[in-house]
């Protein structure tokens, strides 16, 4: 009798240890996840015109992440994308766009060509960056932010086509994944800008 209660008194004893053991490794599993968390501010990219570009000067404003290309279905997009950053850019908000020709090679100019597109076809006025790549083995480190969970803290994510929109909040974490087919004036991205 004494053997079979010294047996389950043991027994309780390693349960309870092994759940505080357990608990511990939560907790710290869970501050190591936050730690991982990074935000867009850590980024310095090459602008159009080879300058860099350090998203650290952007802290305090809503941003938004759109690769681009001149080639495509969705082209038409930088005029909206024009009128939004015309219509917001003043209200610490800032678009920033990305060239890239990851998909069916409807990127396929060099930066200064892009720039005179852009420019000559759509009057564009924020931001636009170097050529990049948005995909596969050699994504841009931000695109890695952008789509990996373990880096951004909110989703993994795939750029599934050109004009695909990320959206970032005042203190550079990600918010938002936006689809390619949603225009830059949606209801959804504009309330977005006014909350």
């Amino acid at each position: 009798m004494k053997t079979n209660l010294f047996l389950m008194v043991s027994f309780a004893f390693l349960l309870s240890c092994q759940n505080q053991a357990q608990n511990k490794l939560t907790v710290a599993n869970s501050k190591t996840e936050v730690s991982m968390k990074q935000t867009i501010y850590s980024f310095k990219v090459e602008d159009i015109d080879g300058r860099t570009f350090d998203f650290a000067s952007l802290k305090g404003k809503k941003i938004m992440v759109v690769n681009t290309a001149s080639k495509c279905g969705l082209t038409p997009q930088y005029k909206d994308l024009q009128a939004l950053y015309e219509k917001y850019g003043s209200t610490n908000f800032v678009i920033v766009g990305f060239p890239a020709n990851d998909f069916m090679k409807q990127e396929p100019g060099t930066n200064e060509e892009i720039g005179a597109f852009c420019q000559k076809n759509y009057g564009v006025t924020f931001p636009m960056m170097s050529k990049i790549t948005v995909k596969g083995k050699e994504m841009h480190p931000l695109y890695q932010f952008l789509t990996q969970k373990s880096q951004n803290g909110l989703e993994d994510s795939e750029v599934e086509w050109n004009f695909q929109k990320y959206l970032l909040n005042e203190q550079g974490e990600l918010e938002k994944v936006i689809s390619p087919r949603t225009n830059p004036m949606d209801d959804e991205i504009t309330n977005w800008l006014k909350a």
